[in-house]
């Protein structure tokens, strides 16, 4: 298998469960909690789509970087609980130090968070939400190919 072979076979189903969790999440905050869904549920899946993108590509290059699968679990550790605090999910990002606002451009999570709080409570459209969707599709392609370049080193 090339590399690309292999990371499609490995990524494909997860996108796969992802999509359907989005679709299940999206009805509960709908039907139980009464979160009104103002924008386009296609938008939404659309700029998903990116975020997927960037979060597998984070992913896989974690797992190529990585000697064992403990030490991809506590890099991904490492990783994640960071990106969670500075995604502006628990502390808005406008209360932060500037040099820690301009870190978190670099966070795919805060850029996802703005799409689903626009398209959910705002009904923001894709012309207001262009600028995260294309940052997401930037960083997914760009961590997805990295990782794609460094895997086909290590099998090689």
């Amino acid at each position: 298998l090339s590399s690309v072979e292999l990371i499609l076979g490995k990524c494909l189903p997860v996108v796969a469960v992802v999509f359907i969790q989005l679709a299940l999440i999206s009805l509960v905050a709908i039907l139980w909690f009464h979160i009104p869904m103002r924008g386009s549920f296609a938008l939404l899946l659309f700029a998903s789509g990116f975020y997927i993108l960037a979060g597998l590509g984070l992913g896989l290059l974690i797992s190529s970087i990585s000697n064992t699968q403990q030490e991809a679990f506590m890099t991904m550790f490492f990783f994640f609980l960071p990106a969670i605090i500075l995604s502006g999910f628990m502390y808005p990002v406008e209360n932060m130090p500037r040099i820690v606002q301009i870190l978190t451009l670099a966070n795919p999570i805060r850029h996802y968070l703005v799409i689903v709080r626009g398209v959910f409570l705002k009904g923001a459209g894709f012309d207001v939400l262009l600028p995260q969707i294309a940052i997401l599709a930037f960083m997914g392609f760009t961590v997805l190919w990295f990782a794609t370049t460094r895997l086909r080193k290590t099998i090689a």
